[in-house]
């Protein structure tokens, strides 16, 4: 059996189907329920010997009222222990929309130290679309792995380091929401939050980065970014998911200075907050 030293932050449904003997191989299902007018995903087929990576309900901060915040670096690593994660697992994540969920897994395990991680391209539609057998069920590890997380500082930022961003040229936020949403046209799907945007901030609605469900190629990645290539970027969105597809867009554009607002709209739209909002 071999071992598997992923090429790319992103891999097709062919890499993955060649590698899946791969000795040290681990492949996550990152799906969630979508949140807007996303379609309804397939629900009960997954690729063969997935493992759940539930950030939504479980792998998250519990501590938090925020939806899936981010862990401690403690919990992550007992819990990736528990699944059977090592150190020189290579990681491959998917959802079951295309590129949608599956970007937050990644961007945590980036988050956490570990770089021999990837999305799946395309996620469960293209691998099914390929004509590669999946199934009904999820694999539950058996074996305890040795997984040690080893933080990286601003991967993840707060409110603060947002508001900091804003006034400050070196920055760029941009918002992966809907241009509706941004503009407070749309209605927020969450209850509580306001509508409208962060004084400052710049759209670029996620979807804008796809084709399909499918990631668009590098050139043209270059090209949507090419205005903020010496820029330190932070991503927000509805709540940190969405934002994670804007820094994998980014780092296949070449981009080196990244960041996730964890809290996103969350925690900056809600009424409570008191963080500024303005609508155009």
């Amino acid at each position: 059996m071999s071992h598997l030293t992923l090429p790319n932050s992103l891999i097709t449904p062919q890499f993955l189907f060649k590698n899946l003997s791969a000795e040290n191989l681990i492949i996550f299902d990152a799906s969630m329920k979508p949140v807007g007018n996303i379609a309804a995903p397939q629900t009960n087929a997954y690729i063969p010997g997935s493992l759940r990576f539930d950030f939504d309900e479980h792998i998250r901060d519990h501590k938090t009222i925020l939806p899936h915040m981010m862990p401690a670096p403690e919990f992550f690593t007992e819990e990736m222990q528990k699944m059977g994660v090592n150190q020189d697992s290579a990681i491959v994540v998917y959802d079951n929309v295309g590129v949608y969920a599956s970007p937050r897994a990644w961007w945590t395990f980036r988050a956490m130290g570990h770089d021999n991680a990837a999305v799946l391209d395309g996620g469960l539609p293209a691998w099914m679309d390929a004509g590669y057998e999946v199934s009904s069920t999820l694999t539950v590890s058996s074996l305890r792995g040795d997984f040690a997380s080893h933080p990286r500082p601003g991967s993840f930022v707060d409110s603060q380091t947002v508001t900091h961003a804003l006034s400050d040229s070196a920055y760029s936020v941009l918002d992966a929401r809907s241009a509706g949403r941004f503009t407070g046209q749309e209605k927020e799907p969450r209850a509580g939050l306001r509508g409208g945007h962060m004084p400052g901030a710049e759209s670029m609605p996620f979807g804008e980065t796809q084709v399909d469900g499918v990631m668009k190629s590098p050139a043209l990645l270059r090209e949507m970014f090419s205005q903020y290539q010496n820029k330190k970027l932070i991503f927000s969105c509805g709540s940190g998911v969405t934002a994670c597809i804007l820094a994998l867009a980014a780092e296949q554009a070449g981009l080196k200075n990244l960041a996730v607002y964890d809290g996103s709209w969350a925690e900056w739209g809600a009424e409570s907050s008191g963080l500024p909002v303005v609508k155009n």
